[in-house]
């Protein structure tokens, strides 16, 4: 049964959103599609076909990607991008966060240009997730190639 306060959210009850592996490392890619303010229905198909190809979404049905994004979203809403990414690094082991920042590379860089915002949010990814930044120039030239055609 649950009580009265079960269903009053409190701010310091609200602040820590616990994610599993799968949310955290979509949380990174849906964190740099909307760095801009909007996620487009390009990025957000984009987002979904890059997660669906990976061995650790191959039990996610439509309906599991549906409500893993109405929970990101909402964590984006409430407390806004960077709370997202920093919620992720602790959940994602090491050898995952290189391959999260990558794919949010590669959605970033999809029109095969990059703004001032993407510059922006895909540093912040880099810091948080601890890609070393070698590395991440590496995967930033990479995708900026894989986009150009």
């Amino acid at each position: 049964m649950m009580g009265l306060f079960d269903k009053v959210k409190g701010s310091k009850e609200a602040e820590h959103v616990k994610l599993n592996k799968e949310e955290a490392f979509a949380a990174v890619s849906l964190a740099a599609i909307a760095a801009d303010g909007e996620i487009t229905a390009d990025e957000a198909r984009g987002l979904v076909t890059s997660l669906l190809r990976m061995k650790l979404f191959s039990n996610y049905n439509d309906k599991n990607m549906s409500s893993m994004f109405n929970k990101l979203t909402g964590i984006i809403k409430r407390e806004g991008v960077e709370a997202l990414v920093t919620s992720s690094k602790e959940v994602l082991q090491a050898d995952l966060r290189e391959t999260a920042f990558a794919v949010a590379a590669d959605l970033t860089l999809a029109d095969g240009v990059l703004a001032k915002g993407e510059k922006d949010i895909l540093t912040k990814i880099q810091e948080s997730l601890g890609v070393p930044e070698d590395k991440a120039v590496n995967i930033i030239e990479v995708m900026l190639i894989k986009n150009r055609g």
